[in-house]
């Protein structure tokens, strides 16, 4: 019979054993959660990583050491944007000539920020279009300078929401190294660097949330829509100023320009991958914008009711709603209620057909639409032009 005496003897004695465990493996995991080696971090999950861009920490440690060394090549950008003044009688001479500078005329000018980064010694930079457009002067300021440097726009490219611009400075810039956005991986920790807010050099830090993400994004003051097809999801941090700046890498490369963020949510923001850019940055700098192949017309899909209507006997097509003005469409005597069936005898089943086939033409390039018109089908000739920089 064990007494009660002995009974606690024995509990003591096995938990005092139970706590020593617990101190010991407490320690060992503690250490290796601080301090990860090549052999703690086989022993999870037997989880190695893949990525080549990345570090092996399981924790990033190293983001201040990557701040210091990046940061001065992010830089704020500030525009002066001319209102045009839609009132003609605050624009008329004699009621100027009669009440003077002194009368509290509307503003005729506003100010915009954004955040760009320094990518050549020499002092090119990149930067979002929306940024900078229709920005009579941009002012670039980089950390360590006394005042502000005025930039020259070197080219803009509406579509892929880009602008390079060009400071002169008698000494070298920071720059940044740009990387390889198709090498980043889902759940990669990524760095961002801005000015929201005019909160200048403001580090936020997450994860790849997802890739090539498809994102339409209208410009509220001017009504024109982009269309991406494969933007970068990150839930670091952006907000309104950290347009044109930089997505980083854990090896402190560019991979990615933060340019949208999703304002009914968290953590949900966007960027444009570095190597989408890389595509067309010569040829913005040497001709300051990049050249697309455009017919000049607006599609839409053909529905059952339109099929019904044009006595269709099926909905495959493409129906032009609109012709540019001007435009390759129009100088061939395309017209809106024309039905493109065929372009060199590809088969059009839906309006993105007729964009991927024109994308991959080149400028200057004849092609042959097929088209429907009126209840008969006939061949257009059309001359692929260059689609003008909006």
């Amino acid at each position: 019979m064990i007494t009660l005496s002995r009974y606690k003897y024995i509990i003591a004695i096995l938990l005092g054993f139970t706590l020593g465990a617990a101190v010991v493996a407490g320690g060992i995991f503690a250490y290796n959660f601080f301090y990860p080696s090549s052999s703690a971090n086989a022993g999870i999950g037997n989880i190695t990583s893949k990525s080549t861009t990345q570090s092996t920490s399981i924790v990033p440690t190293h983001i201040p050491d990557i701040i210091d060394k990046v940061s001065d090549a992010v830089v704020f950008i500030e525009t002066t944007v001319r209102n045009k003044i839609n009132n003609p009688f605050f624009s008329d001479p004699f009621f100027r000539e009669f009440f003077g500078d002194s009368f509290p005329f509307p503003d005729t000018q506003s100010k915009s920020i954004g955040s760009g980064f320094i990518i050549s010694s020499d002092g090119y930079i990149l930067t979002n279009h929306h940024v900078i457009e229709g920005a009579s002067e941009v002012y670039v300021t980089v950390k360590g300078f006394s005042k502000p440097f005025k930039a020259t726009v070197v080219g803009t490219d509406f579509e892929l929401d880009l602008a390079v611009l060009k400071i002169n400075s008698e000494s070298k810039l920071p720059f940044l190294t740009l990387g390889d956005s198709d090498k980043m991986r889902v759940g990669d920790w990524v760095i961002a660097i801005g000015n929201p807010y005019r909160l200048d050099h403001t580090v936020t830090v997450g994860v790849i949330s997802a890739k090539e993400r498809p994102l339409s994004i209208t410009d509220r003051s001017t009504g024109k829509t982009r269309v991406f097809k494969n933007l970068i999801q990150t839930d670091a941090a952006i907000n309104p100023g950290n347009s044109g700046g930089p997505l980083l890498s854990l090896n402190g490369e560019v991979i990615g320009i933060n340019t949208a963020v999703n304002a009914e949510a968290q953590g949900i923001g966007f960027a444009i991958p570095i190597n989408t850019v890389k595509e067309v940055l010569d040829e913005l700098i040497k001709t300051g914008g990049v050249a697309r192949p455009y017919i000049g017309v607006y599609l839409q899909e053909i529905t059952k009711d339109l099929a019904d209507y044009f006595q269709l006997k099926s909905t495959n097509g493409a129906l032009i709603s609109y012709v540019v003005p001007g435009s390759p469409a129009e100088r061939a005597g395309l017209q809106p209620g024309d039905i493109i069936l065929k372009i060199n005898d590809k088969a059009i089943k839906k309006p993105s057909d007729v964009t991927e086939i024109i994308s991959n033409t080149k400028i200057n390039e004849k092609i042959v639409l097929l088209i429907y018109r009126n209840g008969t089908t006939i061949y257009v000739p059309v001359t692929v032009g260059k689609k003008p920089n909006q």
